[in-house]
């Protein structure tokens, strides 16, 4: 009897440690996936719609980290008392001046380049370079600090064993709104139908009114836009360095490309499915090796479907 009281005990135990890992597991998926996702919305723009390969996506991030800190810097010296909420600031100031170099980038070297993909790689590969050794130059080569504001500082226990980290927590709230107001202005704002009639077909939308460059050079700045925000909510979770922004790039075409180019929601599915997919394999093997087999499966299933989870219908 004493036996079997203790076998159940031990049962028991066993179980609520199991769901307790699931759901630890569970809101480390879901914090990944709003990383992921948040990285990639605006490469889901200049790349998913534009069909850009913008290797400097990341510098366009780690530019909005730095912006952070500067925005730190001019808050402690002359707004002390209003630190609490200098970090909203700087994500307004760094998609703002991201946005605006975005649009220059475009309209001085980009639009030269439009249907031609490998030179698009090329040069945006040498402005990333460009963008990296300018920010050595001003700021030296070690990361630089960014603190959080103190309200988000701390955790919220959800049990005995689970705590979350409110600046997680931030991030996923961050991810939500960014995606809905991309997705409002993609589906009813007027940039949103000219860039879906452009992507759709160019030559009509230019012959019934649409000015396609002036709409490619909106898409492509507030795409670097959303990569500034992206780099300033970083800053929370991850160092500011001249190459941080080389730590998101690979993840971030993963997901636009595993979503489907040019599909919206397809980044959203994609970039959840690869998080849970990776955090659950972590529950299982080692960090290292369930990074391998995440990038292996989603290999294998772009082999079946090239095209990505959604395909985007458009004329040729």
């Amino acid at each position: 009897e004493i036996r079997d009281h203790a076998t159940k005990a031990i049962t028991t135990i066993e179980n609520r440690q199991f769901f307790i890992n699931q759901a630890a597991n569970l809101f480390y998926g879901l914090s990944l996936g709003s990383i992921l996702l948040l990285a990639a919305l605006g490469l889901a723009i200049t790349f998913g719609l534009m069909g850009i390969i913008n290797m400097a996506h990341g510098e366009f991030m780690m530019i909005g980290m730095y912006i952070t800190y500067i925005m730190q810097l001019l808050f402690l010296h002359f707004l002390p008392d209003l630190m609490g909420i200098y970090f909203f600031f700087a994500m307004a100031v760094a998609f703002i001046f991201t946005a605006i170099l975005g649009g220059c980038v475009e309209w001085l070297i980009i639009r030269h380049l439009y249907r031609r993909p490998l030179d698009t790689l090329l040069a945006t590969w040498g402005i990333s370079l460009i963008l990296q050794q300018s920010i050595r130059v001003v700021f030296g080569t070690r990361e630089v600090g960014v603190v959080k504001p103190d309200w988000m500082m701390g955790s919220i226990s959800l049990t005995d064993m689970i705590d979350i980290q409110i600046y997680g927590m931030v991030v996923m709230g961050i991810t939500i709104l960014l995606t809905i107001l991309v997705m409002f202005a993609m589906l009813r704002s007027v940039w949103g139908k000219h860039v879906r009639a452009v992507v759709q077909n160019r030559e009509m939308a230019g012959a019934v009114g649409i000015n396609t460059a002036r709409t490619d050079m909106m898409t492509f700045a507030i795409g670097c836009g959303i990569a500034g925000v992206a780099g300033s909510a970083f800053t929370m979770i991850s160092s500011t360095a001249p190459d941080a922004g080389q730590h998101y790039i690979v993840d971030t075409f993963m997901v636009v490309v595993f979503g489907g180019a040019g599909s919206l929601l397809g980044t959203v599915v994609s970039a959840f499915t690869i998080s849970q997919l990776q955090s659950t394999l972590e529950f299982f093997m080692t960090g290292s090796i369930a990074k391998v087999w995440t990038l292996l499966i989603v290999i294998g299933i772009l082999m079946i479907r090239p095209q990505g989870l959604f395909a985007l219908k458009i004329r040729r």
